[in-house]
């Protein structure tokens, strides 16, 4: 029986980041759960695609947009399970038996992993705590917590929109189940230390209400790229 999750990574000029996050799916594949790669590249100018052919991932090529970048590598992934990362954040040690178990025991439903980010201080564990307490009461885990969804469950909420912004949201806002998962998503803190903690928090919180509140998803990640 063939292995049942498909990891699905979309790229831009990674190859900083990748080779962490790939390290990171090593447990996997040694427990049997991965069975293949998927790296939905938007037009990398860097060593992203050599890295992803070295390490025997499938590649997907398309325009830049992230949510479309995930629709066309999750329509291309083969296993029953897709597991979703963004390529600057890794999966902590120990990641595996807690996804086999879930895949044993979860019934179906979708999951994510608890936000942590690779940086020390009080402002990244704030940040992160509000990000894991947003997640859980509201259901709105963003796209750096990882999603693990059965391949059948993510068509049938409707695939990822082709939106290069909050296509996370829009996904997990439709569907019927989803379970927070005991084990941490490290993540960069890049734009954070770039932008200041407080800044960069405010304004994702207001970007994330803008757009529930009906915002054009290609102006909003006009600013938010800013």
């Amino acid at each position: 029986m063939p292995a049942p999750i498909s990891v699905v990574i979309p790229t831009l000029n990674a190859a900083a980041e990748l080779p962490g996050s790939l390290g990171s799916l090593m447990e996997g594949l040694a427990e049997g759960l991965i069975r293949e790669v998927v790296i939905s590249d938007g037009g990398s100018t860097d060593a992203t695609l050599a890295l992803a052919e070295e390490a025997g991932a499938q590649v997907v090529s398309g325009p830049a947009s992230r949510g479309g970048q995930l629709r066309r590598s999750c329509r291309q992934a083969r296993g029953d399970w897709l597991l979703v990362l963004h390529a600057d954040t890794q999966l902590s040690p120990g990641w595996a038996p807690v996804v086999a178990a879930h895949l044993r025991d979860g019934q179906g439903q979708a999951g994510y992993f608890q936000l942590r980010f690779r940086a020390k201080g009080t402002w990244p564990f704030v940040v992160a705590g509000w990000a894991n307490l947003r997640a859980r009461l509201f259901r709105l885990p963003y796209g750096d917590q990882a999603l693990l969804i059965r391949r059948e469950a993510y068509f049938a909420a409707g695939e990822y929109p082709d939106q290069p912004l909050m296509e996370d949201v829009a996904l997990v806002r439709r569907l019927k189940g989803l379970t927070a998962l005991p084990v941490q998503a490290c993540t960069s803190a890049q734009r954070y230390q770039q932008q200041g903690w407080l800044r960069r928090g405010a304004g994702n919180l207001l970007t994330l209400l803008r757009y529930l509140f009906g915002a054009d998803p290609k102006k909003l990640a006009q600013r938010y790229h800013k």
